[in-house]
């Protein structure tokens, strides 16, 4: 009996590190411009394909209606709120690539990588990148 409780100890332990260590889950997103809480978004991964995409699920700056007026094709005057503006991204380890991000204050896209640092699961570092090679980095918490 001990040895059963012990596997099973053991494998709820394992499951709850390997869940931290990934980027699904509910995130606040924090503009990196000023420093303020912008929106929750939740990352999943397609079954399928392994391929991480996310959404806005909630507005913390801006009505819940607001939508995407900077925004072109299938996105142009859309709801920001249920909006998918992460997509294609891979996974490689602990390290998340070759997707694109979407700014809908903008209305652009930009290539877009991910990270944990020193440890930290709980802290997503989210990087969109354009074309020229000019980035901004965002930090987004799990909720």
């Amino acid at each position: 009996m001990k040895k059963i409780i012990s596997v099973l100890a053991f494998s709820l332990m394992a499951i709850t590190v390997f869940a931290q260590q990934s980027i699904i889950g509910r995130w606040k997103t924090i503009d990196d411009e000023n420093g303020e809480a912008k929106s929750y978004v939740e990352i999943w991964q397609d079954a399928k394909s392994g391929i991480f995409f996310g959404k806005i699920t909630q507005l913390l700056q801006k009505p819940a209606d607001t939508r995407c007026e900077k925004c072109t094709g299938s996105r142009a005057n859309q709801p920001v709120v249920g909006m998918i503006i992460l997509w294609d991204m891979k996974s490689d380890g602990n390290y998340w690539k070759d997707g694109r991000i979407l700014d809908p204050t903008k209305g652009s896209d930009y290539g877009c990588s991910m990270w944990f640092e020193n440890g930290d699961y709980n802290t997503l570092n989210v990087r969109g990148k354009h074309w020229s090679g000019i980035y901004r980095t965002q930090k987004w918490y799990r909720l």
